[in-house]
């Protein structure tokens, strides 16, 4: 018996087609409403757990939000400023709305967020934390699998995280007080392969030529701060070979976990910029902010309220017991510096000659140096040579050219490297001086008594103890002095200085860098029939610097200057021109400092006069944060001496 067929007409195959679309839509939407009464009961449900565990008020929540108390402890306020980064319209100051949106926001597969990924996968520490104090159900809320997130968290294998702090640069205005970013260290890495790991870098984002524009925008919040992940020899490139800045490396003794919440968070960052402040909201601040979400208990931001300068949040941190181990990076200047201090005269004459032409070491006479002194300079050699030629194509190409010779002679030299322990000129940074100063002092100014107090925002100067900052150099910001003259009824501002910057670095054979300097402020005058008349300056120099070392070590300088003063002590109440300065910048001991300067100005506009001027200043340090500092100054028949103790925090 066979299978009977039967055909149906076009209407009826018509009529079938709709009835089973019909019913196939059906069935999806009453699916979708069990589903979406059930996404919406479950979530409910989450809420009112949150809501009775207060979770919206707990610090890690606050951290992951980066929520900060608002003035006078009412409400808070989001430092985050990418609104994709809230869930909620209201969530930049209202953390249980965000709370509440955060979880509604896990149930969809809605894209959020710049980086365009589902809820769950584009805050993914937010996801965690919820699900570790909320216990979620996987039935009832399905994980998504975060494909993007757990390829990048996988390629890092990272072992532990560590701080890195390039030291100051002074030909950078950016760069003048250091910085700091972190790098993912690779499990099994060892010290010389840790170059190939990746960083994680806070930095603003600025056009090209921004000029005059950074320092504005710069201090004032008018750029975008992003976070990225960079590999770490591209920044050693910069800052240790081109910026030459010697490199302090501090690792964290965080536990895996720790790791493991610090880069979620640091991928949720993604998704996030900042304004930019250069003093407080800057590279420093907010990589705080990722060693807290590591571990929520340690409060390292409530540290700063003001400033993040990035010695004193590496200082913090090593206080903290945050910091496992140090270990130094020299930059290639400095091995150059080092190497060529351990040299003979006529060894620093050889190295000098192969820089110049590698045709030297054609010469017999360098022949005659032994194979490890012959291999020492070309390795010092073509340590230079790599720092000069690590600029562009056209600047650095003939620095490149001269190293493949000085490196193909060293091939055919059969010794081992040189092993000589290079160490930084900058000490390690976080045993340092704080970088803030008040002092207390008492002097007499043309005979007469006074009582002064000097206050210093930050940071460092040419008298300060050097250990742990940049050698030769001072940056001052927001400084002033108020004195009590005897006989005169109240204390007066005696100076204020907005800022006073000093590079002094010495020139040699290879190292050619100018000083210079620049200043601007008030201070008290004694001119004419004027006896203590306010005194705006501004003034800046260039010149150059050289090194000795007869007994210790001394630098001695001079420039050529110029300065704008306006006052009403002067017949047109201002007077403008230019002269010069002589200095001696002397170590007499590890704790004994003496600087001493002579400087002669004439003033060609505004008020025609002249100005010599000489001080002797000396500091005795009698611990890291505490000193002892006397001062003569002399201008144009106005003699003033001071000492003071100063306390540095």
């Amino acid at each position: 018996m066979g299978f009977r067929s039967h055909r149906l007409e076009p209407r009826a195959s018509l009529a079938l087609l709709l009835y089973c679309s019909f019913a196939a839509w059906a069935c999806f939407m009453v699916s979708s409403a069990i589903a979406a009464a059930g996404d919406n009961a479950y979530l409910k449900q989450l809420i009112e757990q949150a809501t009775g565990a207060r979770l919206a008020d707990e610090r890690e929540w606050h951290v992951l939000l980066h929520y900060q108390p608002n003035l006078f402890g009412r409400g808070f306020t989001s430092m985050q400023d990418d609104p994709g980064f809230f869930m909620a319209p209201t969530g930049k100051t209202d953390p249980q709305a965000e709370l509440e949106a955060t979880l509604a926001q896990f149930f969809s597969d809605d894209l959020v967020g710049r980086s365009k990924q589902p809820a769950q996968c584009a805050f993914v520490a937010r996801y965690h934390w919820l699900k570790e104090k909320l216990h979620f159900d996987e039935r009832r809320l399905p994980p998504q699998f975060c494909e993007r997130f757990t390829r990048w968290f996988n390629e890092f294998n990272a072992q532990s995280i560590s701080v890195i702090f390039p030291t100051g640069f002074m030909n950078n205005p950016a760069s003048m007080f250091g910085h700091t970013f972190l790098r993912i260290d690779t499990k099994g890495g060892t010290p010389q392969t840790r170059i190939l790991d990746y960083t994680i870098n806070y930095a603003a984002e600025v056009p090209p030529n921004a000029g005059v524009e950074y320092a504005f925008k710069g201090i004032f919040g008018g750029y975008q701060g992003h976070f990225s992940t960079i590999p770490y020899y591209l920044k050693v490139q910069e800052y240790r070979d081109i910026e030459n800045r010697d490199i302090w490396e501090y690792r964290l003794d965080l536990t895996q976990e720790q790791v493991r919440r610090l880069l979620m968070h640091t991928w949720e960052m993604g998704n996030a910029y900042f304004d930019y402040f250069f003093f407080d909201e800057n590279c420093s601040f907010h990589i705080l902010g990722l060693i807290e979400a590591a571990e929520p208990s340690i409060h390292l931001l409530d540290r700063f309220p003001f400033a993040a300068i990035p010695v004193d949040t590496v200082r913090f941190l090593a206080e903290s017991g945050l910091v496992a181990d140090v270990v130094a990076r020299p930059s290639r200047s400095t091995l150059v510096r080092r190497k060529r201090e351990v040299m003979s005269d006529e060894e620093r004459g050889w190295l000098n000659k192969l820089v110049a032409d590698p045709e030297a070491l054609k010469s017999e006479s360098f022949r005659n140096l032994s194979q490890d002194r012959q291999a020492f300079v070309l390795e010092t050699a073509s340590d230079y040579l790599l720092m000069r030629g690590s600029g562009g194509a056209e600047e650095g190409g003939p620095f490149r050219e001269k190293n493949k010779s000085i490196l193909a002679a060293r091939s055919r030299l059969r010794v081992l490297p040189t092993d000589l322990p290079i160490e930084p000129y900058v000490k390690r940074p976080d045993l340092g001086h704080g970088t803030s100063r008040v002092g207390i002092g008492a002097g007499w100014r043309n005979d007469r008594a006074f009582e002064e107090i000097n206050v210093r925002a930050a940071y460092h100067d040419l008298l300060d103890p050097e250990y742990g900052y940049t050698p030769d150099a001072q940056i001052e910001v927001l400084s002033l002095a108020v004195r009590h003259y005897h006989n005169d009824s109240q204390a007066r501002l005696e100076r204020l200085s907005v800022m006073n910057m000093i590079s002094l670095a010495p020139m040699d054979s290879l190292f050619q860098a100018p000083s210079w300097k620049l200043g601007l402020g008030m201070n008290t005058i004694a001119h004419g029939g004027c006896q203590l008349c306010t005194n705006g300056y501004l003034n800046g120099g260039l010149g150059g610097a050289v090194e000795s070392k007869m007994l210790g070590r001394q630098v001695w300088y001079a420039m050529a200057e110029v300065e704008a003063d306006a006052s009403k002590a002067y017949e047109d109440s201002y007077r403008i021109g230019g002269g010069g300065t002589v200095g001696l910048l002397a170590d007499l001991t590890d704790r004994w400092k003496l600087l001493a300067t002579g400087t002669y100005l004439r003033y060609a506009l505004g008020e025609k006069s002249e100005d010599f001027r000489w001080s002797v200043g000396q500091r005795y340090s009698l611990t890291t944060n505490l000193a002892f500092r006397v001062e003569y100054n002399h201008r144009s028949h106005d003699n003033d001496v001071l000492a003071t103790v100063q306390m540095y925090f």
